[in-house]
């Protein structure tokens, strides 16, 4: 199998140039499949102002419940496990998880906890087996850093669907936890580039050189003010997304494949070594791994035209 689709999913011209056809339904990624439907009005002649930064992260910080001097807006997540991994020292990073976890620490090691290392890595809810770890765990885990400089980074990119599992609030109380937030993956608009990092004042300090005046684009800033304050749509894709996964569990039963995890974002689900090659077939795009071949993970239909073209290519064995 080609490492395009086992190294990041969203791999759509790879899948039409390894399998061919066109009109791919792309379960991949995880990402909404109903993007937030607001409009973009943006000023694209002139320099984004600092307002307009102060705006958005103030809205940002509203929503994930935390004070807005320690939120830090970034041109998407994946940069900012980078940058932080580079900053925060040896690490280690619990996996499975998202491939870039192991990037942003290319000199650790997989582990299940922080086993002495300076900063420990992991997502939650986890990707990709969805797996939820409780506030207890990630405070011992915090504490046990702290007493010795260390930092917790704790990658929140799904946790906007189920909000009682952040830790976001936690931040500056808890003196060494950094928590990464994801704009693109629950408002369906992954093109924008758009992530947070909230952090304590040095984390803020250290980013702020790094990323300069001008971090973000005119659209970037106006659509994550405007959606972060969109209350109403933001409760109703919450439940949206829980029934979509609800019924994709009752999906996955029916062919005979037990679905994992409890983030509603996407299922993984176990046995599938042959589903990749069989719903590819039917131009359906999914993520396999090239570390566990059994292993294959779904992001959640929106549309009914796509659930039954998922229903009736999982029928076709």
């Amino acid at each position: 199998m080609s490492g395009a689709f086992t190294h990041h999913g969203g791999a759509l011209a790879a899948a039409t140039r390894h399998f061919g056809g066109g009109d791919w339904l792309d379960l991949s990624t995880g990402i909404n499949p109903v993007p937030w439907p607001g409009a973009i009005e943006a000023d694209w002649q002139r320099l984004p102002e600092r307002e307009a930064l102060a705006a958005l992260e103030e809205a940002a910080a509203a929503h994930f419940g935390v004070a807005a001097q320690y939120c830090c807006a970034v041109p998407g997540s994946e940069m900012a496990l980078r940058l932080i991994g580079q900053w925060a020292g040896r690490g280690a990073y619990r996996w499975p998880a998202y491939r870039t976890h192991a990037a942003a620490f290319p000199d650790g090691a997989a582990a299940e906890g922080p086993e002495g290392r300076r900063a420990f890595l992991l997502a939650n809810p986890n990707n990709p087996d969805g797996r939820i770890t409780p506030a207890e765990q990630l405070r011992a885990w915090h504490d046990d850093l702290a007493a010795r400089d260390g930092w917790l980074v704790v990658d929140e990119a799904f946790a906007d669907a189920t909000p009682e599992v952040s830790v976001a609030g936690r931040v500056g109380d808890w003196p060494r936890l950094i928590v990464l937030r994801s704009f693109g993956k629950f408002f369906g608009l992954a093109g924008l580039r758009l992530g947070f990092v909230l952090g304590p004042g040095p984390v803020v300090a250290m980013l702020r050189a790094i990323l300069g005046d001008w971090p973000l684009g005119a659209g970037a800033l106006a659509a994550g003010v405007a959606a972060y304050r969109d209350t109403p749509w933001i409760a109703g894709a919450r439940r949206d997304l829980a029934a979509r996964a609800g019924r994709m569990d009752e999906l996955m039963a029916a062919h005979g494949f037990k679905a994992r995890g409890a983030c509603p974002h996407f299922r993984l689900i176990e046995g599938a070594q042959d589903l990749f090659d069989r719903l590819a077939r039917h131009r359906i795009l999914t993520r396999p791994f090239d570390y566990d071949p059994h292993w294959l993970r779904l992001g959640i239909p929106a549309a009914q035209a796509d659930w039954r073209r998922l229903d009736e290519a999982l029928g076709d064995g």
